[in-house]
């Protein structure tokens, strides 16, 4: 993960996670959350809200478990980079959008429990889309998708 451009987020899915797969076969995943932050107006003492809403993407086995584990309404945290996008559409209007590239999705246990099942590990080298594709992490690490994390 790119130590100058990081974030970590709290919210709600917003929409069932999305799986497809690139020609190459490599999955790729993308959801929506709702981040909420509450706070009392001093001049008031009213309570305020707002809501923001970010776009998620997962690339290989990470997009796999995010769609086989989250559904709207789960509570989760999102650790990755921001990267910004930029098209033009058919009547030549630009556009962009931030959306969070994922390093890692996971349950948040502040109001719910979960319960953890260890996927197969998968062999180095497997096709793209069966988990032993690429890693988010620099090469040289020392750090690899296929290692036990525990």
């Amino acid at each position: 993960m790119a130590q100058d451009n990081s974030v970590t987020i709290v919210g709600n899915v917003t929409r069932d996670p999305e799986l497809r797969f690139t020609p190459s076969g490599q999955a790729v995943a993308s959801f929506g959350i709702a981040v909420n932050r509450r706070w009392q107006n001093r001049a008031t003492s009213e309570w305020e809200e707002q809501t923001s809403f970010f776009d998620v993407k997962c690339w290989a086995q990470l997009a796999e478990n995010v769609s086989a584990s989250l559904g709207r309404g789960s509570r989760v945290v999102v650790t990755g980079r921001l990267d910004q996008r930029s098209w033009e559409t058919d009547q030549g209007e630009k556009r962009s959008k931030v959306e969070i590239i994922a390093d890692d999705v996971a349950p948040s246990l502040r109001w719910a429990t979960a319960q953890v099942e260890r996927n197969e590990k998968r062999a180095a080298g497997a096709p793209a889309g069966s988990g032993g594709g690429q890693s988010n992490e620099p090469s040289g690490s020392g750090w690899s998708t296929d290692e036990e994390p525990f």
